[in-house]
Order: structure tokens, then C-alpha cells, then sequence
């Protein structure tokens, strides 16, 4: 078996939480996830393997029907892992939202994850996800808030967002940062699928991208890059706001998690070098706003990094 199956099947249990020993590194020889994986890479044609899905299938869908099942968390991931390889499990999707209604902390994030893999915006079956979701933004365990606010980011009927809007706002003041960090990418996802349900609170976004923790600030620069490329002189008063940004990145202001080879933060570095040339373009009386040492500077390290880059790729070969 290549090391990357044997690596994927030692990941698996603490990241999905499949085996009930709390200890447990690795998918135990009795998962029946991992002896279909391990099947599954010892086959040698397609033919064997659709004979092989389609048996899985039909015991999953026998299980899931089973008002005595008492390990539907499994049987997601299996289905999850069979639609991953091209299989359609349909028929488990009405039971990926009911585990998310109503299972535990670890059931209802395989049930989340479930149905943000199987479901599109459009579907039908996402409705029922709603109510869910409301009440879990409501939750006062921070766990609940942080899945139904990442389901909400990644996947959400059009229609029902200004159901939820209210209490997403809400949490863009909330004490914790990874609870305001995720608010700010819900509603960027609403931006992008509903912009004009959401033009009311940009002042809202303004104290996100000033925001103490720098994770907020970043979540926040997706939502004004697609907003200045759509309408740049909107946002021109906030030149200063992201050379001043600019500065404490280049500056190696930020954690020492955001550095990548040592250089502080380039991904962010290019998104803000990419917002100020959208703010100064055509524009020499706003292009005083802009710090040409600091620019240069990111400029110069962003490249530096794209020699190390093509260095350690040569290396490799």
C-alpha cells in the first residue's frame, strides 16, 4: 500500500472522530471505512470497483433506513467517500441533514460536512437545513456556532439569507475571533450571491478590517477586493487605511504563523498590493496616499520568495 493510503488511514480517525477509543491513531482492521479503502486501492480495473461501490452503497442505504442505526456518523463518511469517487449517494442525503439536526457536537460535524459535499445552493433539500442553522447560530456553544457558520459560507439557499442575516451581523462583535473570522467570510459568500442584501452594513466591514486580530483583518480584505474591483472610487478613502495595513505585514507585525519562508505574510502582502493599484489607478492625486518604500519592499521580498520557490522545485528534481 503507497505511504499516501497508509498516511490518509492514520489521519482519518482523529480528524473525523470515527473510533470511540479516545486514543485511537489509527483506522482500527475491524472500520469497515478503512477495509474499503484498503479494497478499493487493491483493485485492479474499474469493473471490480463499481461492483465493489455499488455493494457498499446497497448496505449503506440498507443501514441508513434502519430506524436502530447507531452509527449513521460512519456510514456519512462512507457515503461521503463513495460520492468522492464519482458514485451517486442520493438517497443518504436526507439522512446527512437529519444527523446535523440532531446528533451530537462530532455528529452534527460530519452531518455538516456531509451536506455541504452533497448539496448544491439549489437544492431542495437544503430548505430543511435552515431552522438548523438558526438555531445553532444561536447556540451558546461556541462549537455549534462555528459549523453552522461555516456551512453558511460555504453553501446557503439565496432566498433564506435575510432569515440568518441579523444573527451573522451579530456575531461580527462577538469575543471570540474565530467566531467574527467566520462571520466575515459568511458574508462574503452572501456578497457574492446576493450583494445587494448586504450594501447596508459596510460600516460593519470597515471595523472588520481594523479588527485586533490580524485573521479577521485578512477575512475582510476578500470582501473589499471584490468590492473595489467593482466599484474602486467607492472605497478610495480607505487608501491610507491599507498602506498603513501594508506597513505592519511588511513590517513582520503579524504572527509568526503568517510567515511563509520567512517572508511575513505574502499572500497577504499581494492582496493588498492588488487592492492599492486598483484604488491608485489613474488616479496621481490618490497615489500620494501610497508609500513607495513600503511597496517596493513587498514587492521585493514577494519576489524573493518566488526564486526560493522555483529553487526548492528544482531541487526536487
Amino acid at each position: 500500500m503507497s505511504d499516501v493510503v497508509e498516511r490518509t488511514l492514520t489521519a482519518l480517525p482523529s480528524l473525523l472522530s470515527l473510533d470511540s477509543q479516545p486514543g485511537a491513531a489509527r483506522l482500527s482492521s475491524t472500520s469497515k471505512l478503512g477495509n474499503l479503502i484498503r479494497r478499493i486501492t487493491e483493485l485492479t480495473s474499474k469493473h471490480e470497483e463499481e461492483k465493489l461501490i455499488q455493494t457498499e452503497l446497497a448496505s449503506i442505504k440498507e443501514q441508513v433506513s434502519s430506524p436502530y442505526t447507531s452509527m449513521m456518523k460512519e456510514l456519512m463518511v462512507r457515503a461521503i467517500y463513495c460520492e468522492m469517487l464519482g458514485y451517486d449517494a442520493s438517497f443518504s442525503y436526507i439522512n446527512a441533514i437529519k444527523l446535523a439536526q440532531q446528533g451530537s457536537a462530532l455528529e452534527k460535524r460530519v452531518g455538516y460536512l456531509a451536506v455541504s459535499l452533497f448539496l448544491n445552493e439549489s437544492h431542495e433539500l437544503l430548505l430543511l437545513l435552515v431552522n438548523t442553522v438558526l438555531k445553532d447560530l444561536q447556540s451558546t456553544n461556541l462549537i455549534e456556532v462555528c459549523m453552522a457558520l461555516t456551512v453558511v459560507s460555504q453553501i446557503f439557499p439565496k432566498d433564506m439569507i435575510p432569515a440568518i442575516l441579523p444573527l451573522v451581523e451579530e456575531k461580527l462583535n462577538h469575543p471570540k475571533e474565530i467566531i467574527r473570522r467566520k462571520a466575515v467570510l459568511a458574508l462574503y459568500k452572501f456578497y457574492l450571491i446576493a450583494p445587494n442584501q448586504v450594501q447596508h452594513i459596510h460600516n460593519k466591514f470597515r471595523k472588520a478590517l481594523c479588527d485586533k486580530d490580524p485573521g479577521v483583518m485578512t477575512a475582510s480584505l476578500h470582501i473589499y477586493l471584490q468590492m473595489i474591483q467593482e466599484n474602486p472610487e467607492g472605497y478610495k478613502d480607505l487608501t491610507a487605511s491599507f498602506v498603513t495595513i501594508l506597513k505592519q505585514v511588511v513590517g513582520g507585525k503579524l504572527p509568526m504563523d503568517f510567515n511563509y519562508h520567512s517572508v511575513p505574510a505574502p499572500w497577504l502582502q499581494i492582496q493588498l498590493l492588488r487592492i492599492l493599484s486598483l484604488l491608485g489607478k489613474n488616479d496621481q492625486r490618490r497615489c500620494y496616499w501610497l508609500d513607495c518604500d513600503v511597496i517596493g519592499l513587498s514587492f521585493y521580498t514577494i519576489m524573493g520568495l518566488h526564486f526560493v520557490d522555483a529553487g526548492v522545485a528544482l531541487s526536487d528534481h
